[in-house]
């Protein structure tokens, strides 16, 4: 098979960008993937595995919370104004999806919360967003993410994801208070409780090693992507339909349309 490829950082804040991306991949037949990281997690992949080989039987109740230190929200925030659940919880509502594959979401429901970002930077930053997912099969899930933890403790991110079935549960602690050390010149620090990972000398800690390796091999051996562009569309679809939630207060139903919006979260 002729497989053209070639590595690339596309990016797109619109459906209609994402659109375009896919089809072009498609067009010029390239292998095409996206960064979520946390299908690469062992933690992330056991709960996957739980599910599929029934080990908990049918899912009923799904929670994730991530929470990262507020000097990195600052950071991500300053980028472009762009709300949590665009940049904190589209890596858990990705999992999230894939665990309960082949479920659609039909319907998304989200509120914010503000405190510390906006004191502290006088901007329209929420320090929290929550965001309710229904599926097209009754179940609703639950991803909240936030980015004003003080400096420090944990080091970048910290998370709680609970999955409940009908013969059993999961509760995953993925806080990165595994490995503590402490200093006189610094006190208490995490070491490796970044989302992606971080070098340890000869190696790589975190999950961002075996993503790119997976991609490598995708294109070396002709194989299939974990993550496919249709996926991560329609995680995109369900951020943004969380932001139009939190700023209308009301529900948005899926599929949304694929026209760019006047206005974002942030912007006024």
């Amino acid at each position: 098979m002729d497989l053209s490829w070639t590595v690339a950082t596309p990016f797109a804040i619109e459906l209609a960008e994402a659109d375009e991306l896919i089809s072009l991949a498609r067009q010029k037949n390239l292998k095409f993937t996206i960064g979520y990281s946390q299908r690469f997690n062992p933690k992330y992949a056991y709960v996957k595995k739980a599910l599929n080989d029934g080990t908990i039987g049918r899912a009923v109740s799904v929670l994730v919370s991530r929470h990262i230190t507020r000097s990195l929200g600052k950071k991500i925030s300053g980028r472009i104004k762009l709300s949590p659940a665009a940049m904190e919880s589209t890596h858990d509502l990705d999992f999230v999806l894939w665990c309960l594959a082949p479920a659609k979401p039909v319907k998304v429901y989200s509120q914010v919360n503000y405190g510390a970002m906006r004191e502290s930077t006088g901007a329209d930053i929420p320090d929290t967003q929550w965001i309710t997912v229904t599926l097209d099969n009754g179940l609703s899930f639950v991803v909240g993410g936030g980015w004003s933890l003080p400096p420090g403790y944990p080091n970048f991110s910290s998370t709680w994801i609970e999955f409940v079935g009908t013969d059993g549960a999961l509760l995953v602690d993925d806080s990165h208070k595994d490995v503590i050390l402490n200093t006189m010149a610094k006190g208490m620090q995490l070491p490796m409780s970044t989302m992606p990972g971080e070098p340890v000398d000869h190696m790589f800690a975190g999950p961002m090693a075996q993503e790119t390796i997976h991609f490598i091999e995708a294109v070396a051996l002709d194989r299939d992507v974990l993550v496919t562009a249709e996926q991560a569309r329609t995680v995109m679809e369900v951020y943004m339909a969380a932001d139009v939630s939190a700023e209308t207060g009301m529900p948005v139903t899926l599929p949304m349309k694929s026209e760019p919006r006047l206005q974002r979260v942030g912007e006024r």
